[in-house]
């Protein structure tokens, strides 16, 4: 498992457990760390999760806290410097300027993140823009699109 990993995702109250599953293989293949905010709608131990994150659980750079203050002790740049997705921010993510050991925060499937974190940072919203037919994406593909565009971000400075 690494220690310094590329970037922090951070799910806040994940409910759906193959989500879950999802976002760790995509930590895993680009080495972030995955952080779950409880409560979680599932059991760390569900068949669902680990069936989607296949044999790449046990590769995973892992941590579930058990509520906003405790993620905020244990990465404390949280309190400061988090990048929230929601559907409201006025910010599209690829206007981010992603670095190396950033936080991504997405919340839960249902309910978003609470507007006590929204308003807290809300210099740092970021949305994915869509069609107004299109409600929300899935939690794992809305992951997965910023992820990748943060990791793309990343390598570019690095020339």
């Amino acid at each position: 498992m690494q220690h310094d990993p590329i970037l922090h995702v951070v799910l806040y109250q994940p409910e759906i457990p193959a989500n879950t599953g999802a976002i760790g293989r995509t930590c895993v293949a680009v080495g972030a760390k995955l952080w779950l905010v409880r409560p979680l709608g599932f059991r760390l131990n569900d068949r669902q999760m680990r069936r989607a994150g296949l044999d790449y659980w046990e590769h995973l750079a892992w941590e579930a806290v058990e509520d906003w203050e405790a993620l905020v002790r244990r990465l404390p740049d949280a309190a400061h410097k988090p990048w929230l997705l929601t559907k409201s921010a006025q910010t599209a993510y690829t206007e981010a300027q992603f670095e190396r050991a950033d936080i991504l925060i997405f919340g839960s499937e249902t309910r978003g993140l609470p507007p006590s974190l929204l308003g807290a940072h809300s210099n740092r919203l970021l949305s994915i823009p869509m069609r107004p037919e299109a409600r929300s994406l899935n939690l794992s593909v809305s992951a997965g699109i910023v992820v990748y565009e943060a990791l793309r971000q990343i390598h570019a400075g690095r020339r």
